[in-house]
């Protein structure tokens, strides 16, 4: 069976990820959408609420595990039996930095292609920082991410989040 990555923090997750998901899904047998503890970002989301929101995003498809992983993507890969990492592409500067991971995951793991989708023409401008920034000032993102995250969004805007 195959078994592909979909590595990131979703935080939160948009219909464009959505979209990559859903695709993925008809090319490969499993995948894992990997939560990433990424050193470099605070999430508004915690862990298990963003799990939760993939799962209600995407229904009980056996095909789709969500896990949460600490430290290397290419060791993540390893350890699952994965052979290929999914990324998504909105504009040419997703592809400088895609890039580049791509070519340090090979090197960490030569056995682990990287697999780019373009994200749809309704959500290539979409970006889960800037969901972020609009919902928490009073934007309507309602056609930008599924409707239990819009609820969310709304929610930590009530308590007062700001971004």
């Amino acid at each position: 069976m195959s078994l592909a990555v979909y590595p990131g923090t979703f935080d939160p997750i948009t219909n464009g990820h959505v979209d990559i998901l859903r695709r993925s899904l008809k090319i490969f047998d499993r995948v894992v959408v990997a939560l990433a503890d990424n050193i470099r970002k605070t999430p508004l989301f915690s862990l298990a609420e963003r799990q939760a929101m993939i799962v209600e995003a995407l229904g009980k498809d056996q095909r789709l595990e969500v896990d949460a992983f600490q430290g290397l993507l290419a060791d993540y890969c390893r350890k699952r039996g994965a052979t290929v990492v999914i990324r998504g592409l909105r504009a040419l500067a997703d592809f400088e930095y895609e890039f580049q991971s791509a070519h340090m995951n090979r090197r960490l793991a030569p056995d682990v292609e990287t697999m780019f989708l373009m994200t749809s023409e309704e959500s290539f401008y979409v970006s889960s920082s800037l969901v972020k920034e609009v919902a928490l000032m009073g934007g309507d993102v309602s056609r930008m991410v599924p409707p239990g995250v819009a609820t969310a969004l709304a929610t930590k805007r009530q308590q007062g989040v700001r971004p």
